[in-house]
């Protein structure tokens, strides 16, 4: 039998149930003394030791949890609160750096790794923050194999989506997403290098936001590419996105693209707009999800209707130039950025660990019946086959290249038509976990925004046989505060989120959608 969904609990004498939490609700329960980040925090551990077995979203949780909710309690005691997650436990991607907590990237080799906190968690911690534990993902954030299996990790097993547990929660930031649909955390920080936040965010129905590049340092984020990666909030709604950006984003002297970041908002949350939609000019890019099947474009066309009558003016639909040429450069110019990002990021961890690519290979190999039993290292060896010189001039070609065509993409219709968002599916509904073919990818539009380094945020807008699909609004450069009003506006008149159900597999369309 399938394990009962807790949605329907309530936290702690509050009457707030998990599914309806929101980082304000619990702000003022906490005001009021009718709730503790300690009971918070114990309710949320609590789920996760109670779902976690089921989902796989968490690879362990933080032992030092109980102590710094204490901590925030004394704080809050003290008549002070240090800033707007006070006492809010939060789920850190196993990617990220946390003291006494590896960043293994969901890999033994690094186990042994030591590092303190990354400049993310600093700020997390700042505005006061538990560091709940960290969330599984797609082992090496799904840059190891051609055939790589979303949401497994040698260490933390399979994580699998909460509405359907035969299908994939997509990735990376698997667990990322899993955690907060199923209620085991509120707020939980993904990365992404293409699609790793809004594609889980899509597949688990929640909210990610993939932040502009600068905006959120990569310090201590093990990584793919210094020219794609970001970390991002990944929460139930935009306003809980909003107030974990707010936290998450800031200028780090360790990593000189934030010094753009430097006078930026300090809190986005002063954009949520709910009439933001009004008047706002929103071009529909088709071109990404031309195969989506009938029932899923379906969900697109609804959601512009819906855009439609709350004042949007919709241009639909518009093309983005050069779009098809972008992956094959990008590719190229990944491969070689991991070797030398990767090198130069393992040469700088402290502790007992491959040094570098080539070691890493060595140790998979070493460790195949363990770590390679469900597919390979292709990407890893041809990453490895790469110069990894910074002065490559192939490599410098391909990535001007790829940077150029994604961002003349999006700057193109954003400029001729003076649009404040492009609009489209996030993402083909979840497909069936398959350890013989990999993840079935029909279509995903991550890419231009991902390889300009803008920002997108994907917002659940539709079901497809039970399955969460998003939409994703994509805009230039720094145009955070313009997307985080516009998905609001959006997500409060649809109201599209719903509490899994921790099914064996999805529902057919029109079949009932009882709980058990």
């Amino acid at each position: 039998m399938v394990e009962r969904a807790a949605e329907t609990e309530t936290i702690g004498g509050t009457g707030v149930a998990a599914d309806g939490a929101s980082v304000s609700a619990l702000q003022q329960a906490m005001a009021s003394g009718a709730l503790t980040s300690v009971g918070l925090t114990e309710f949320y551990l609590a789920r996760i030791e109670r779902l976690n077995p089921l989902l796989r979203a968490v690879i362990r949780v933080s032992a030092g949890a109980p102590s710094e909710a204490a901590a925030s309690d004394q704080m809050r005691g003290g008549g002070g609160a240090r800033g707007p997650l006070e006492g809010i436990p939060v789920l850190v991607k196993d990617n990220i750096a946390v003291r006494g907590l590896p960043a293994t990237a969901g890999s033994p080799a690094l186990l042994e790794a030591e590092s303190g906190d990354a400049f993310l968690v600093t700020r997390l911690r700042a505005a006061g923050a538990v560091i709940i534990g960290k969330a599984n993902m797609s082992e090496w954030a799904n840059f190891r194999s051609t055939h790589s299996t979303s949401g497994w990790s040698t260490l933390g097993g399979q994580a699998v989506n909460p509405h359907a547990l035969d299908r994939s929660p997509s990735g990376s930031s698997s667990g990322s997403g899993i955690a907060v649909a199923a209620g085991m955390t509120l707020l939980s920080v993904g990365t992404e290098t293409d699609g790793s936040i809004v594609c889980p965010a899509s597949a688990c129905g929640i909210v990610g936001l993939k932040p502009t590049l600068g905006l959120v340092s990569r310090a201590g984020i093990v990584p793919i590419s210094s020219a794609q990666d970001t970390a991002g909030p990944m929460a139930r709604t935009v306003a809980d996105a909003a107030a974990l950006l707010s936290a998450l984003a800031g200028p780090d002297p360790a990593d000189p693209a934030t010094g753009a970041a430097a006078g930026r908002p300090g809190d986005y949350t002063e954009f949520l707009d709910g009439a933001a939609l009004g008047g706002a000019r929103l071009g529909v890019w088709r071109g990404g999800c031309t195969a989506a099947d009938g029932r899923t474009a379906a969900v697109l066309d609804a959601a512009l209707a819906k855009l439609r009558t709350l004042g949007a003016e919709v241009l639909d639909p518009v093309e983005l130039p050069g779009v098809d040429d972008i992956s094959e450069h990008e590719f190229a110019a990944l491969l070689h950025e991991f070797k030398r990002d990767l090198n130069a990021y393992l040469a700088a961890l402290p502790g007992r660990h491959p040094a570098t690519l080539a070691e890493l290979n060595a140790f998979n190999s070493r460790n195949g019946p363990e770590v390679l039993r469900y597919f390979g290292q292709e990407l890893f060896e041809r990453a490895e086959a790469t110069s990894g010189d910074p002065a490559d001039q192939a490599f410098l070609t391909a990535r001007e290249a790829a940077t150029r065509l994604a961002r003349a993409a999006l700057d193109g219709p954003l400029d001729a038509h003076h649009l404040d968002a492009i609009v489209t599916l996030t993402a083909n509904p979840a497909c069936l976990t398959d350890y013989v073919l990999g993840d079935h990818d029909v279509f995903h539009t991550s890419a231009p925004a991902a390889v300009a380094g803008y920002p997108a945020a994907s917002v659940p807008c539709g079901y497809v046989a039970g399955l969460p699909v998003g939409l994703s609004f994509m805009g230039s450069a720094w145009s955070e505060p313009r997307l985080i009003g516009l998905a609001h506006a959006f997500e409060q008149a649809v109201h599209p989120g719903r509490p899994p159900t921790l099914r064996a597999s999805a529902i057919p369309d029109g079949a009932p959608r009882t709980q058990r």
